[in-house]
Parts: C-alpha cells; sequence; structure tokens
C-alpha cells in the first residue's frame, strides 16, 4: 500500500492511504523470501540517485552466515545465487578450521 504524509494538519505526521494504490511492491515478495531464507543477513533494494529501486544489497549480520560483508546483485535471482555460494564458503571455513592439523 502507498501512504502519504496528508490528512489534517501538516504539523500531525498522519499518513493515509492514497485510493488508487495498486497494493505491495512487486518486489516485497522476493524479499520477504529472501529475509526468511537468508536470515543471518539484512536484505533490502537501494534506491539510486534518480530515486528508483537499484540493486539488491544483502548485508552480513552473522559470520556463521556468509564470509563477505555485504554482497550486490542486479536481481533477487542472483542474490540468491550469491548467498547460496556465500553459505557454501563459510561452510567450507569452518570445516577446514575444524580439520586436524597433522604434524
Amino acid at each position: 500500500m502507498i501512504f502519504r504524509q496528508g490528512g489534517g494538519a501538516p504539523a500531525t505526521g498522519a499518513l493515509e492511504a492514497l485510493p488508487d494504490s495498486p497494493g505491495t511492491h512487486p518486489d516485497d515478495q522476493d524479499l520477504a523470501r529472501l529475509r526468511a531464507d537468508f536470515d543471518g543477513y539484512r536484505i533490502w533494494r537501494a534506491v539510486r540517485r534518480d530515486g528508483l529501486l537499484g540493486e539488491w544489497v544483502a548485508t552480513l549480520h552473522n559470520p556463521r552466515a556468509g564470509v563477505d560483508p555485504t554482497v550486490m546483485c542486479p536481481t533477487a535471482d542472483t542474490l540468491r545465487a550469491a548467498l547460496v555460494e556465500e553459505a557454501e564458503r563459510a561452510r567450507r571455513g569452518r570445516d577446514r578450521d575444524r580439520t586436524p592439523v597433522s604434524e
């Protein structure tokens, strides 16, 4: 739903739904799925200089979930693939850390 400032005195800061709002943004479902599947990250859409949505961004909050602190991709699908690879890299690193060193 799209909201705008309005309704009453400007000082109130009240929000009202636009009557012709189209509903949720098409990317909302993709964002929700990514966030549910990769809960070790904060995931959002960057905003370009012109105000339009840009890259899909994931910032690492749980070091067990990945390696790179920030991952940016042009689409939800490419971000998903990159985060799957990040999880694999993190797993390989943990496995390597558990491997006994031979003397």
